[in-house]
């Protein structure tokens, strides 16, 4: 694996990503909270593009991964930024994949560059969550410590909510009202996900403007969506989607 290269967005924060040249368009991934480009997924979409010839960007987000920065700084209003500052270092279209919170990063940034994104494709994709995603005593605790702590079965250290990322979340929610997003999109969710309820798939489904909508169940699937079975229906879906482009 080559070292990392690092882009200065126009704001002025430094981001780490790895791009694979092919053909277009350059498929993007959107990594999930407190995940960076080093995940199981964004690896394997990598290892698939490379065996496709097809051009490929993962990154990290500010303050996750190699990126610089401090992650209980950061908000979702910069890491909507860091994946518009990505789109817009590379030429022509894009498809945008994204797992969990990247979903909601992905819905975002295709609002922000209509002319840009050719395709989306979520994963488990989790817009609005600072919402439905924690109870009331959580919420009271972000507001009176302006910080959550909770185990998470998905790595070594411990979920951190700030209320810099809650406050920012809470100004993004997409899913009261029409999302304006007129290209095709594929979601698929695992039915046995315990983090984000399948259902938020059905509920982006209906509110996207885009009459190419599908979702696709996964009965036995978990959150992650990371096995081999996972992965193969991640790929043959995109390729249905880069084969109609």
């Amino acid at each position: 694996m080559s070292d990392p290269e690092y882009l200065t967005a126009a704001s002025g924060r430094r981001l780490a990503f790895h791009r694979r040249d092919g053909s277009g368009p350059t498929i993007v991934f959107l990594p999930g909270y407190m995940s960076d480009m080093e995940g199981s997924k964004a690896l394997a979409l990598d290892a698939w593009c490379e065996s496709q010839g097809r051009a490929f960007l993962r990154f990290d987000y500010g303050g996750c991964g190699i990126s610089p920065g401090a992650f209980e700084d950061q908000s979702l209003t910069d890491w909507q930024g860091d994946a518009v500052a990505m789109i817009d270092s590379v030429e022509g279209p894009v498809v945008l994949v994204g797992s969990s919170m990247g979903g909601w990063i992905m819905l975002l940034a295709a609002l922000a560059r209509p002319a840009r994104v050719a395709a989306l494709i979520g994963i488990a994709a989790a817009p609005d969550f600072t919402s439905w995603g924690f109870s009331d005593a959580d919420k009271a605790t972000i507001a009176r410590e302006a910080r959550l702590v909770e185990d998470t079965p998905y790595g070594d250290q411990p979920y951190v909510t700030t209320r810099t990322f809650w406050d920012s979340g809470e100004t993004l929610k997409l899913l009261g009202a029409e999302i304006a997003i007129d290209v095709p999109v594929r979601l698929v969710h695992g039915q046995a996900d315990p983090d984000v309820p399948f259902d938020i798939s059905l509920r982006i489904a209906d509110r996207l403007r885009s009459a190419d909508v599908q979702t696709i169940l996964v009965k036995d699937g978990d959150h992650r969506l990371s096995r081999p079975k996972d992965i193969g229906l991640l790929t043959s879906t995109l390729s249905q989607f880069l084969d109609a482009l």
